[in-house]
């Protein structure tokens, strides 16, 4: 190879290496096969997934009127699927002359001489490189020579760029995901310390708008039986607050009994989302809590003018919609004064789900974005691979991780099985740190309607707290778990054979008094005692409802 064209090569290949855009990056091979070689006509057939056709096919040197009498563009038969089946360097003085050869379609600029090679990436086939019709005489070891090594350039570039866009994919979808756990935590921020539902609504409306990037964001609850726009952000009026949203035969009232996102999207007109609001593009999202719909967040229209939300707004704005519920719901329990010193309490445990959320999955998520914005950064293929192994393990420990506090917040089992099973999920759970449980219970049925939604999760958290406090505080082996009706009460007693309470240290932390607090508001009572050395047990006395107040 002349060193004029080796310092082209050369040339070429940093150029190529540079190019992080894998479709640019094809074409540029395909115009330097064509340059480097001398070639009228080049071109990259990609295999397709079986690997026995071509897939795709860019070409160079063929202008819009022959690419139009040409048709449809080859599959990979003939002489171009010789270099399929057999892929080495394939260099022919005439075409025509292979008795592979098939000969051109109607309208197809005549060729002659041929050069193919295959192109890798790593130990597989990618593709193949054609070129024809060289512009003085026949192809020579030289330009096969020159193709063969643009072809190990182009590999190599092109798997860098492959590389680079599924790190860059990855980094902005953790960075959405940030962006969500970012935005549920400030709600959950605001619902600890803010009482005032409005501030809540507008918190939403502002955070969830920015969140999907939307033109408008509205709420709406219900009141009653009526569902109420509360808070809007963006380009919608103020004064559609405190509006009511006719349900019957619409959309949104779908949303709401099917629990399930509209996904609005552009199909020439605009579309009536609710009210008179008309758009081109919406998600409307159901706002549910304890398995009930207390309203829905709607976006509308994506600010960039795009025709539809994609469907990673639709999973980042219903994730953000499940806090926002939980926001809501509270909210609207902190405006009735008999559930104020419960909502302190359960407010408490929010901050503390929050605190975790930071200190931990957020902290991993802020992690996971330095690494992979490192990887992107890097042209070394094995520590984009490293980096993307690490990345990929943390996920994993981190999903398992959320999987644990989102079993401690709400475990599904209490809504879809009642509190027994719940209760018994929950010893195992705490077997599993080490700690050896026995478990009595004698519940009424949920069948039986014996035991209200509000006792059952009073029930729950008693206990709960109490079996938190003896795995973290006291140091025990064993603990004991009885429930038992006794004259028209479920008796709840919770035993360990730890250190027990040190006088010393304050015995009223938030924990002991939120469950007396929830004990008071289902009309029970809680008495804690405790010995150091010798263990503490909590005695709950919970009424059970009076068979005549049923209904």
């Amino acid at each position: 190879m002349d060193e004029p064209r080796l310092r082209r090569l050369i040339a070429v290949g940093r150029r190529l290496v540079a190019e992080l855009d894998v479709e640019a990056l094809l074409m540029d091979v395909v115009e330097a096969a064509r340059d480097l070689t001398g070639a009228r006509y080049a071109a990259l057939g990609v295999l397709n997934e079986r690997g026995d056709g071509l897939d795709r096919f860019l070409t160079v040197g063929l202008d819009e009127e022959a690419r139009a009498r040409i048709g449809d563009l080859p599959h990979g038969h003939g002489v171009l699927g010789v270099l399929i089946s057999d892929p080495r360097p394939l260099r022919l003085a005439d075409v025509k002359d292979h008795p592979r050869s098939y000969g051109f379609p109607a309208g197809h600029p005549p060729m002659r001489t041929f050069l193919g090679v295959p192109l890798r990436i790593r130990d597989q086939v990618y593709g193949n490189l054609y070129m024809t019709d060289k512009e003085s005489g026949e192809f020579d070891d030289a330009d096969q020579e020159a193709a063969v090594v643009l072809a190990e350039w182009a590999g190599i570039a092109i798997e860098n760029a492959r590389l680079y866009e599924n790190a860059t994919w990855r980094s902005e979808e953790l960075s959405r995901a940030v962006a969500g756990f970012e935005a549920s935590l400030a709600v959950a921020r605001a619902v600890g310390g803010e009482t005032e539902l409005d501030r809540i609504l507008e918190l939403i409306v502002k955070r969830g708008r920015a969140l999907v990037e939307a033109d408008s964001m509205l709420i709406a609850l219900y009141e009653g039986r009526t569902l109420t726009i509360r808070s809007v952000a963006g380009q919608l009026d103020r004064e559609l607050e405190g509006q009511a949203v006719p349900l019957p035969g619409t959309a949104v009232s779908e949303v709401i009994n099917r629990q399930r996102t509209l996904h609005i999207h552009d199909e020439g007109s605009p579309t009536a989302v609710m009210a008179g609001i008309i758009a081109r593009a919406g998600l409307v999202v159901p706002l549910v809590f304890r398995t009930s719909c207390v309203g829905v967040l709607c976006a509308l229209d994506p600010i960039d003018g795009s025709a539809t939300f994609t469907a990673d707004h639709q999973r980042v704005l219903e994730a953000f919609a499940s806090s926002g519920a939980t926001a809501v719901a509270t909210g609207q329990n902190v405006a009735q004064e008999r559930l104020r010193r419960s909502i302190e309490a359960s407010e408490s445990e929010r901050r503390r789900w929050a605190r975790e959320l930071h200190d931990e999955t957020l902290q991993d998520m802020a992690s996971l974005k330095l690494m992979l914005g490192s990887a992107r950064r890097s042209t070394d293929v094995d520590a984009i691979h490293r980096v993307l192994d690490d990345v990929s393990e943390q996920l994993t420990a981190g999903i398992r991780s959320l999987r644990h506090l989102i079993g401690e917040l709400r475990p599904a089992v209490l809504d879809d099985a009642g509190l027994q099973p719940a209760l018994e999920a929950l010893g195992a759970r705490i077997e599993s740190s080490g700690v050896g449980v026995d478990m009595s219970l004698d519940l009424p049925t949920r069948a039986s309607g014996e035991l209200p939604q509000e006792v059952e999760d009073t029930l729950y958290r008693l206990v709960q707290e109490a079996l938190t406090n003896v795995v973290k505080h006291a140091g025990a082996t064993r603990v004991s778990v009885t429930v038992a009706r006794h004259d028209g009460r479920l008796e709840v007693n919770v035993e360990d054979d730890g250190a027990g309470i040190n006088p010393e240290l304050p015995s009223s932390g938030y924990g002991l008094v939120g469950m007396r607090e929830r004990a008071a508001l289902v009309g029970g009572s809680i008495q804690i005692a405790s010995e150091p050395g010798r263990g503490t047990r909590v005695n709950a006395s919970i009424p059970l409802p009076d068979a005549s107040d049923q209904p």
